[in-house]
């Protein structure tokens, strides 16, 4: 399973806040070097959690109102959500072992 991409803030509020599982949400823009460097080290981690975890990614000039409800300044900013909330964040690349690393604090 993919990352999911989220095209709305409805989307956000069901996929994430709403999730059993928790999730981890990839904060990216298509022109971010750092963003496009992180993109598969974030589907690895959708592909190893498919079953315990969801990946979520949010497109922050489409979705700039998600964006800033979360106070998102830089990117890529991988945040953490369990139980609707949020519970750890990171900010720039990070390889996949990190972002497992991660996701196993809450599962």
């Amino acid at each position: 399973m993919s990352a999911l991409h989220i095209e709305s803030e409805a989307d956000f509020d069901k996929l994430v806040l709403q999730s059993d599982k928790p999730v981890l949400v990839d904060f990216w823009a298509s022109w971010c070097g750092p963003c496009k460097m992180v993109a598969p080290e974030v589907e690895a981690v959708a592909e190893a959690y498919a079953n315990k975890a969801v990946v979520c990614k949010v497109d922050v000039d489409a979705q700039s109102q998600v964006a800033s409800r979360y106070a998102v300044k830089s990117i890529p900013t991988l945040v953490i959500f369990k139980n609707g909330k949020e519970v750890n964040r990171v900010v720039g690349y990070r390889p996949r072992k990190d972002l497992s690393a991660l996701l196993d604090t809450v599962l």
